[in-house]
């Protein structure tokens, strides 16, 4: 009975220690490298910016999407000089999302790979769809709970709140219009480019655009399902 009882204390205390690894300081490190990189990210960019204020462009209309895919801009003639940058390399942070309603602001990196993405408390943006400012569906995922858990509160997100993305040249702001508060993992309609669940056929939209979707698990501390929100590109503010 002893003996029982040293090793039921020892699992006990095992399993405590796992715990607080993966909801205290895996967070508490994805976290700190996250900001990192973030400032990073803008250091670099600021060494390397011209003189200048951001000039701001308003926001696109679907027609422009199907004269011009590859950028948006409300006048086809003049249309603002946003980045064109190569492909990202694969796990490279190359862009920073910000959520100004629930405080985030984390980079975001080419891949949905745990290891060298997601579990580094960064967005992952989903292979083959849109970058930021393209028409099309600009997808990403980033894990709800452990490793920084940035979505940890997108379900909060409503209809008017901002999403920014910032690349080296340009700042792209989505504002949220829908969501989906659960659908199943394989349900891929949900980053095509005319963004559609194939599970739910009423969530989604029905023409081209520019639009931006964030993905994560639910229920919290489950991956089951997914939750889905969307938005549509407003306003590019080219530096």
């Amino acid at each position: 009975m002893w003996c029982g009882g040293e090793v039921a204390v020892t699992v006990g205390v095992l399993l405590l220690l796992l715990v607080v690894h993966q909801l205290w300081w895996t967070n508490r490190q994805a976290r700190d490298g996250a900001e990192r990189q973030v400032q990073a990210l803008e250091q670099e960019w600021e060494s390397g910016a011209a003189g200048g204020g951001p000039t701001v462009a308003p926001a696109p209309r679907p027609e422009d999407g199907e004269r011009d895919r590859e950028q948006p801009a409300a006048d086809h003639e003049q249309k603002p000089a946003a980045d064109k940058p190569a492909a990202p390399r694969w796990d490279q942070a190359y862009a920073v999302l910000s959520i100004p309603r629930l405080g985030v602001r984390v980079p975001v990196a080419e891949g949905v790979g745990k290891a060298g993405v997601l579990d580094k408390g960064y967005v992952g943006h989903y292979p083959r769809t849109a970058q930021p400012g393209r028409a099309g569906n600009f997808a990403v995922a980033g894990h709800r709970n452990t490793h920084g858990e940035p979505f940890r509160y997108v379900n909060r997100l409503r209809d008017g709140d901002r999403v920014e993305v910032r690349t080296r040249n340009a700042t792209y702001t989505y504002t949220v219009d829908r969501r989906l508060a659960q659908t199943l993992p394989s349900d891929g309609g949900v980053i095509d480019p005319v963004p559609r669940s194939a599970v739910r056929p009423g969530a989604g939209y029905d023409e081209r655009g520019y639009y931006l979707t964030l993905t994560t698990c639910t229920p919290e501390f489950s991956s089951k399902y997914r939750l889905v929100v969307w938005g549509k590109l407003t306003s590019v503010a080219v530096r």
